[in-house]
């Protein structure tokens, strides 16, 4: 007669061994290491796919290296030219070295956070206003150059830093948007004045060539009319050439 009592430490074997297997098979994606430590010491990098670890000897690490977005949150600088504004800013870096990244930080992660927020304020605090509006591309590739240096060691490479936001006081606001229109009136106040330097050339082009030939002078008087009666003015006016009057001046100053 069939006995189960008496297969059941086989069984239980069988669940013990099933359990091991189970806990000591690892798989990682191709996107992920796993940083292997036994006994406490480093026994290397694993990954990716399917390998094996022995369940209370090895501890495992897992790391992506994905390529991490991280916000960088408001920060309260005060620049060269003493404004405070509030700058916030993203950064991209990845995980170049699990190794390293385990081993030689506590976590990446919080310590590339910090040293970019000290890294903002620190850059930031040593440019003006202006420079920060208008040289955002320069300031960006400096801050990448600058942390990507200090987390090289940390074996992560800082991709790409982007000055996402920068939030003004009222009162700058103002003030810029004054500025702006004082420059826009110094503009068009140039262009208006080198339009007529040069309606003021062209006119006195036109008075010369009038001068040599008179007969151009009365067809000018001819044309002006001719456009003044296209109007359908009620009033003409017509120009009386000076060389008519001008034997009735010769006269009268001779008298």
């Amino acid at each position: 007669m069939f006995n189960l009592f008496n297969y059941v430490p086989v069984l239980f074997v069988a669940v013990l061994f099933i359990m091991f297997v189970a806990s000591a098979v690892r798989i990682l994606p191709e996107y992920e290491r796993g940083v292997l430590f036994r006994l406490g010491r480093l026994a290397g990098v694993r990954g990716p796919g399917l390998f094996f670890i022995i369940p209370g000897i090895d501890r495992l690490v897992r790391v992506t290296l994905r390529t991490v977005v991280m916000d960088v949150p408001p920060q309260d600088v005060i620049t060269h030219d003493n404004v405070t504004v509030k700058v916030s800013a993203v950064i991209y870096f990845r995980v170049m070295e699990p190794q390293r990244a385990v081993v030689d930080v506590e976590n990446y992660l919080y310590a590339t956070s910090q040293l970019s927020q000290t890294t903002l304020r620190s850059v930031l605090g040593q440019v003006d206003l202006d420079e920060l509006l208008a040289n955002r591309e320069k300031i960006n590739k400096e801050l990448q150059e600058i942390l990507d240096r200090h987390t090289g060691p940390w074996g992560v490479k800082v991709a790409n830093v982007e000055v996402k936001n920068i939030d003004l006081p009222q009162e700058m606001q103002r003030a810029i948007a004054k500025q702006a229109e004082a420059e826009r009136e110094r503009r068009a106040k140039i262009i208006h004045a080198e339009g007529e330097l040069q309606a003021s050339e062209k006119l006195a082009q036109a008075a010369v060539i009038l001068a040599a030939e008179p007969t151009a002078l009365q067809l000018r008087y001819l044309q002006t009319l001719t456009e003044i009666a296209a109007e359908k003015n009620s009033t003409t006016i017509f120009p009386v050439p000076i060389d008519l009057i001008k034997m009735f001046l010769d006269r009268r100053d001779k008298a």
